[in-house]
């Protein structure tokens, strides 16, 4: 039976260019849709972080202003449900990649703290990409991509086709301004070759074993080409 590392931020804020903090997490959706889609095609899951500690969900993605009071409480119960596991998490350096199939990174805010300069992420993401295996992110979550260095200090994403919350939804989110950097930008920098869809809209690029969603929005989907990968 396949095996994914499901690899959550560890931090609670962001800290912006003027050096105050964002407060922050996972994006519940990110993390509750796929696990639902990885459950549903009897897919086993590890939950992991930086240093193992409790990932805290971003507030934000459980606002019933923005996904309305019932999909709020449904997410909020989800989460208790998944409490023990959160609170368990595997710590990042312990984890050995040769033991899954696949590794899925959602976003939230968190990952620009954290999973951006995560050496550990990035041992992983060489050890499982250069290997066969399926790496998975979506939203800010690719920002955990950008320490995957091999031996000889090269990107292990330059050239890839791939996704991730764009420029734009940034600024239309209200913190382009604020912000340190930009996801899309570095990781066009890097070597990247970025593509998107509409804001807010779900948009996957499948680019081999290398599978990213652009938002929220997209994370159903991508979580569902992960599957198709592994029973392909």
């Amino acid at each position: 039976m396949p095996k994914i590392l499901f690899v959550l931020t560890g931090s609670d804020h962001w800290t912006l260019a003027d050096g105050t903090t964002h407060p922050t997490g996972f994006w519940a959706e990110e993390l509750l849709s796929p696990l639902q889609v990885f459950s549903d095609a009897g897919i086993d899951v590890d939950l992991a972080s930086p240093a193992g500690k409790t990932p805290v969900v971003d507030e934000g993605s459980l606002a019933p202003g923005t996904i309305g009071e019932e999909e709020s409480a449904k997410q909020r119960k989800a989460l208790d449900a998944l409490a023990d596991r959160l609170g368990s998490t595997l710590v990042l350096a312990d984890v050995d990649p040769n033991s899954y199939d696949a590794v899925f990174v959602p976003g939230g805010h968190g990952p620009m703290e954290d999973l951006a300069v995560s050496e550990d992420l990035g041992r992983i993401l060489v050890t499982m990409l250069d290997g066969g295996k399926v790496v998975s992110s979506v939203c800010h979550g690719p920002a955990g991509l950008l320490p995957a260095k091999r031996d000889d200090g090269s990107w292990l994403f330059a050239g890839r086709k791939l996704t991730a919350f764009t420029d734009v939804e940034e600024e239309r989110a209200g913190l382009a301004d604020k912000a340190p950097w930009l996801l899309e930008a570095r990781l066009r920098e890097a070597g990247a070759t970025f593509s998107s869809g509409e804001p807010w809209a779900p948009f996957v690029v499948v680019d081999d074993k290398l599978v990213t969603g652009q938002n929220p929005a997209s994370s159903t989907e991508a979580a569902q080409k992960v599957v198709g990968q592994l029973k392909s």
